[in-house]
């Protein structure tokens, strides 16, 4: 299911909160890295600052956010930042969480060409451009930017959109609450709006099932071992028939229970990694977040560094087309 889609009007403005009878205060969460990563890969690296240093990471992001403004209208936006990418804590329950990734900055050689890194630099100024811009920016120490959105999602009073080309937070989608992911399909100009029902068509599960499906097929690219032996396909089919994993455990205690004698052994083999892996799978919603205005800003909270960052940058239509989103 493909849509590119709108929401609510703008209303007007009275002391930094917009009020509209049509509002119905809907949240917009970016998973920053996630995008600014797209951007980055979107974006021909020929894009520059005027002394030659890429700058494709920034001006992408700040086009992506000025379509996702202009198309989907949020009232509140929050640009969450992973702190930590890979926490101990994580690391401490699943060794090889996200292992392979630490592995392979080591492995390169003397032999080995090594590829300019020309994203690195482009983060701080991302982070200083939307500081000055006054979108708010939060990461929190010891946890990955899915933690944020998560805490954010759990504490929301109204309709939340996730903005994320990261599979792992559709276990966040909630009809109920509202609750959507707009995941990127192509570059940032496509979205798919994932809810229960593409989650049900694609995986057979909602989006609470989705951590367990996650938790039992298990992830290479997070170095999550899985179930072995239960894939895809089976992680869905068992809980479709037995409705979560906390069931599906339990019935391996009673004979009576429909599963196969090798599901039975994969999954008792399994029990060490089940007892742990849902703390690591699942995102936290408990996060200590700092006291913040998410409310779209209407004019850049620092002109003046806005402005030096725009010249030092040569951050042009991009900046000034967002610029000018806003301040509708």
């Amino acid at each position: 299911m493909i849509a590119i889609f709108g929401g609510v009007r703008f209303g007007v403005t009275v002391s930094g909160v917009r009020h509209d009878a049509n509002v119905t205060g809907r949240l917009m969460l970016l998973d920053t890295a996630s995008l600014y990563f797209r951007a980055y890969f979107g974006v021909p690296d020929s894009v520059k600052a005027p002394d030659g240093t890429p700058v494709n990471a920034v001006r992408g992001l700040l086009d992506f956010i000025d379509r996702l403004v202009k198309d989907h209208r949020p009232d509140q936006l929050v640009a969450c930042m992973d702190a930590d990418w890979r926490p101990q804590w994580r690391v401490d329950l699943i060794p090889t969480y996200k292992a392979h990734r630490v592995a392979e900055e080591h492995e390169r050689g003397p032999d080995t060409e090594e590829v300019p890194d020309t994203l690195a630099p482009q983060v701080p100024v991302i982070e200083d451009v939307l500081d000055a811009i006054g979108i708010a920016r939060v990461g929190v120490a010891r946890y990955e930017a899915d933690d944020v959105i998560g805490t954010f999602t759990a504490r929301a009073t109204g309709p939340v959109d996730i903005v994320t080309g990261d599979r792992d937070l559709y276990q966040l989608v909630d009809d109920a609450r509202g609750i959507r992911v707009l995941y990127p399909l192509k570059g940032v100009g496509t979205l798919q709006l994932t809810d229960e029902a593409v989650l049900r068509e694609k995986y057979g599960v909602d989006g609470r099932g989705y951590a367990d499906l996650a938790l039992l097929r298990g992830d290479p690219s997070d170095g999550l071992p899985g179930v072995a032996g239960i894939g895809e396909k089976t992680a869905a089919k068992l809980l479709a028939e037995f409705g979560d994993l906390d069931a599906i455990m339990a019935a391996l205690d009673d004979p009576r229970a429909k599963l196969t004698p090798s599901q039975r052994k994969r999954l008792d083999e399994a029990r060490p990694y089940v007892a742990v892996a849902p703390t690591v799978v699942r995102v936290a919603a408990d996060v200590p977040l700092p006291d913040i205005d998410p409310a779209l800003p209407h004019a850049p909270r620092d002109p003046e560094a806005l402005e030096r960052l725009a010249e030092r940058w040569g951050l042009g239509g991009s900046l000034q087309r967002l610029l000018t989103t806003l301040a509708r």
